[in-house]
């Protein structure tokens, strides 16, 4: 069974940058989507971005597009999230998924394996 495993989180202040990675933990030849999405508190979780195995598709939400930008690396099954320009309403718990289907989507209801997230706080 893959397991995915969210890192790079943390503070930082309004106007700063993170940079997010996902790494699996075996290969992922069964799925075709990788994707972020973050919940805050109180709030549902919504999608990111989303990048497809072979880095052909992307989409992004429009809020996040121009400043988030989705990245894989194939050799290191990894995805990578670098986050620039941060706003304290980009805090929350983002997580990592992989969807199965072959088509786009950035609901998180259709993708089927899931990280344990990682945390982003922005805040000055």
């Amino acid at each position: 069974q893959v397991q995915l495993v969210e890192s790079g989180g943390g503070s930082e202040q309004p106007g700063g940058s993170l940079r997010l990675s996902c790494a699996a933990s075996a290969h992922t030849y069964s799925y075709t989507f990788w994707g972020w999405f973050r919940q805050a508190p109180a709030v549902e979780r919504e999608g990111v971005a989303v990048i497809s195995d072979r880095s052909s598709a992307i989409k992004y939400t429009d809020s996040m597009k121009g400043r988030f930008t989705i990245s894989r690396d194939s050799a290191k099954n990894t995805v990578y999230l670098p986050m620039n320009s941060l706003k304290p309403e980009d805090t929350g718990m983002y997580y990592c998924a992989l969807r199965s289907s072959y088509t786009l989507s950035m609901r998180p209801t259709d993708f089927d394996l899931w990280g344990q997230g990682t945390q982003v706080t922005v805040s000055s």
